[in-house]
């Protein structure tokens, strides 16, 4: 994957070279801080992709890669308030290490950043464009959120409504990443949308993918406290499939371990496994993600490019869920 890394030292120098106004350290030092966490620089990296494959010069579009970084990690620090995650890429979240108020707005600053970069260096056609397939994402990953919350207060989810939750909070932004840097490497609409759907899904698979790192990875790759969700009563794909397959006892202790705060966490995230464990629910989640993934795979063959590159994005996606971290 040279590319993948080419591609990622570009975008890493370029985020290098921008600064925060110095004026207002307080404001900025969250901001500068969770972007200095590191991180896998995925969306960035896509954008840089679908651009490259539409053959798109590099230069034209770290601007938009970079609005597309800031806006991710926007909904990181806002999400790690909600989710009151004390962790994040294995170092203190930044209302940790700051304090909230000052993460929430910090936040909010990433995100109007990320507009200026969207539109202050391309063309006003392509702008507009650019402009309105970002504020669709944006809007629909604060639906996603939202769902993601309103999951907490309910006595039953369906299955179904989790996927759209995932498709919106997570899926949607890679989706829209791509579907940028396709348009702006000159791809027309229908080629943009393809590889809008070959991301949206495969950022399916992903998002199940990290469902199951966060209860059966391992901490010092994934950065993040294994159980984590288990401890937040999130109704993740693990759980409601769970629910389908467990017996009568095993709903029953099920539903009341995720509708408490329990004193020993871990027993707690044990006994959760141990279920997870009896019901096989990891081989229906890998079926669930072989299903998007080759729904994913038929968007980037529909783009009818030269052999290698085709190749080149199935064995990306492909990278993307097969992951430890």
């Amino acid at each position: 994957m040279q590319l993948i890394h080419t591609l990622k030292e570009a975008y890493l120098a370029y985020e290098a070279k921008q600064s925060f106004n110095p004026t207002y350290p307080t404001l900025y030092n969250p901001a500068d801080y969770i972007l200095k966490l590191g991180g896998k620089k995925m969306r960035p990296v896509m954008l840089l992709l679908a651009n490259h494959v539409m053959g798109g010069e590099l230069e034209k579009a770290l601007p938009a890669a970079y609005a597309v970084e800031m806006f991710h990690n926007f909904t990181l620090m806002h999400d790690d308030i909600m989710d009151k995650a004390e962790m994040r890429r294995g170092q203190p979240s930044v209302h940790i290490k700051y304090n909230t108020n000052q993460a929430i707005l910090s936040g909010d600053a990433l995100a109007i950043m990320a507009y200026e970069y969207v539109l202050s260096n391309y063309s006003p056609e392509l702008g507009w464009n650019l402009l309105r397939i970002f504020n669709k994402m944006a809007l629909e990953v604060c639906e996603g959120q939202q769902m993601d919350m309103d999951f907490e207060e309910m006595d039953e989810v369906e299955i179904s409504q989790y996927f759209k939750m995932i498709e919106l909070k997570t899926s949607v932004l890679i989706g829209a990443a791509m579907q940028m840097g396709a348009l702006i490497g000159g791809a027309s609409d229908e080629q943009a949308m393809h590889l809008y759907e070959y991301c949206k899904n495969a950022g399916i698979a992903f998002q199940v993918q990290d469902d199951v790192l966060d209860t059966f990875g391992d901490q010092a790759k994934t950065g993040k406290r294994v159980g984590g969700d288990i401890l937040n009563n999130k109704k993740t794909y693990l759980y409601l499939k769970s629910l389908d397959l467990a017996s009568a006892n095993e709903k029953e202790r099920l539903n009341e371990l995720f509708s408490s705060i329990s004193s020993d966490e871990q027993a707690k995230i044990d006994e959760v496994k141990g279920i997870y464990k009896n019901v096989h629910v990891m081989e229906y989640a890998s079926q669930v993600m072989e299903a998007y993934m080759q729904l994913s795979d038929s968007h980037a063959k529909s783009l009818e490019l030269e052999t290698e590159k085709e190749a080149f994005l199935l064995k990306f996606s492909s990278m993307l869920v097969q992951r430890e971290s």
